[in-house]
């Protein structure tokens, strides 16, 4: 196992950042995609096209190859959430890394480095509205590279945001993750994180791809100890 060491973010790192994030992103496509196959609207939607063709046609044939460019455009509706959450991403926060993090008050933005190269990711950023009495960090683009996974790096990375809240005196970090990225939950579950809300996603394909986002919540012991 490679040794790796977790730094503060540098403007050198850009490049290999928005790379890194760009794809890790993309990498949930088929997921989604097979996700998409059980939808029960989906399976409505592969009946109904080879059925009216058949009909209308009366080629088998053609039913099959109705079917064939039909998953073949799922496929690539799939990809379609994570364009663009990583096109809003390049366009806000990830623009520009050194203005939205490490120049913030109670912010800061992480790399792990392992052979001169980035291998992981992740980022803090203050909520701005958070619940009464409470003090939030949110965590962002955590990611580790293909090559560098299940060495440990992405729990130190959280591990990382989470110290830097504990002594920015934060009173909870949390996040959110959809329901495609099973990896990710099982990881903020066996930390701590704790399911604390739900909501539905849609894109803009609208019929076809809806999935839950999860909300999770660290709270640290001693700021629960001190609630009123």
């Amino acid at each position: 196992m490679a040794p790796y060491q977790i730094r503060q973010y540098k403007e050198r790192d850009h490049k290999a950042v928005v790379d890194m994030f760009s794809s890790g992103m993309m990498e949930h496509a088929p997921a989604t995609f097979r996700y998409m196959l059980l939808l029960p609207k989906t399976l409505l939607l592969l009946s109904a096209v080879p059925l009216t063709t058949v009909l209308t046609s009366g080629s088998w044939l053609l039913a099959v190859v109705s079917v064939f460019f039909l998953l073949l455009l799922l496929r690539l509706l799939a990809r379609q959430p994570f364009k663009e959450y990583v096109a809003l991403c390049l366009q806000t926060d990830m623009a520009d890394i050194t203005k939205s993090y490490v120049n913030r008050h109670g912010a800061c933005f992480w790399v792990a480095e392992s052979g001169g190269q980035v291998v992981g990711t992740v980022g803090g950023l203050p909520v701005d509205d958070p619940p009464l009495g409470r003090k939030q960090l949110q965590l962002f683009h955590l990611s580790v590279s293909s090559q560098h996974r299940g060495q440990g790096i992405a729990k130190a990375l959280v591990r990382t945001v989470l110290q830097f809240a504990r002594d920015q005196g934060y009173t909870d970090v949390v996040l959110e993750t959809s329901i495609i990225q099973q990896s990710a939950i099982t990881l903020y579950e066996a930390m701590g994180f704790q399911r604390t809300g739900k909501y539905s996603e849609v894109s803009i394909i609208k019929w076809l791809i809806t999935f839950s986002v999860i909300h999770f919540t660290y709270p640290f012991p001693c700021a629960q100890k001190h609630e009123p």
